[in-house]
């Protein structure tokens, strides 16, 4: 009998997979980025929100917030389509690029600050499942500045064809995985990183605490969507709210501590 596997693009067993095993963390950056794994010298895994300019402001919620090397990282998981997706991301790219400037310090010493982005929904009319953004003078092509970089992967458009060499790809296949056939699939490439990150799933998904808080999540993904697109039709944000600290007090009563709830809910 197959097992019963928790899926590695759900946010809260993403951050769980790398922020705990830093040698995947910096494959996976290597591989994606298509980087030397030598350049990347030093992770530093930081604080997992930027704080708002106002009171009343927005937080910025990250998924993984990073410093590697020379650069600052934003690692993201999207799940659900939102129309507002790219101010987003063009938002956080902005905070993170300016966050680390000290009061004093020349404009030149701003990092190259890259946002990954990887989305389990369709956002360009092209096949590719890898887009990079840059900047560019429209009239020439040239770079304007190679500070500024963007990425989205769009797990829809990743395929089931399976190639040793294509280690991009075969991250993208790990995050898609939703099955132990699938991940079985991997573990026949014999890539030695592929090979412990499908371990690292199975660990995972013999923990019942761990499998436990992934349905709750993913339930609370669901239910909020739920939720807001009757707000939005029905106008009845009251009700969402409702919903919302009925199903905190649940996980409440289930034992989880108020900092799991926050993770179940964030953005």
């Amino acid at each position: 009998m197959a097992r019963d596997v928790v899926s590695a693009k759900l946010d809260i067993i993403f951050k769980k997979i790398f922020t705990e095993n830093e040698d995947m963390l910096q494959e996976f950056l290597a591989d994606i980025l298509d980087i030397p794994y030598d350049d990347i010298q030093d992770i530093i895994v930081a604080k997992q929100e930027l704080t708002p300019e106002t009171i009343d402001g927005k937080f910025s919620r990250l998924d993984l917030n990073l410093k590697v090397a020379d650069k600052l990282i934003n690692v993201e998981i999207q799940l659900k389509g939102d129309n507002d997706y790219r101010d987003r991301t063009l938002f956080y790219w902005a905070k993170l690029y300016t966050s680390e400037l000290k009061s004093g310090e020349t404009y030149g010493q701003l990092k190259k600050t890259i946002c990954i982005n990887i989305i389990n929904f369709n956002m360009f009319d092209r096949s590719d499942y890898h887009t990079e953004i840059v900047t560019s003078i429209k009239d020439t092509g040239e770079v304007f500045s190679d500070k500024f970089s963007i990425h989205f992967f769009e797990l829809k458009k990743v395929g089931k064809k399976v190639n040793p060499n294509n280690r991009r790809e075969l991250w993208m296949q790990f995050l898609n995985a939703d099955s132990e056939e699938d991940f079985e699939v991997l573990k026949q490439t014999n890539v030695p990183i592929m090979n412990k990150a499908v371990n690292v799933i199975y660990d995972l998904s013999e923990d019942t605490r761990i499998r436990e808080m992934a349905r709750i999540r993913e339930k609370a993904l669901h239910d909020e969507a739920s939720a807001l697109a009757n707000a939005k039709s029905e106008g009845k944000a009251e009700g969402r709210a409702e919903e919302r600290n009925a199903l905190i007090e649940k996980m409440r009563k289930r034992g989880m501590s108020e900092d799991e709830i926050k993770e179940f809910f964030a953005d």
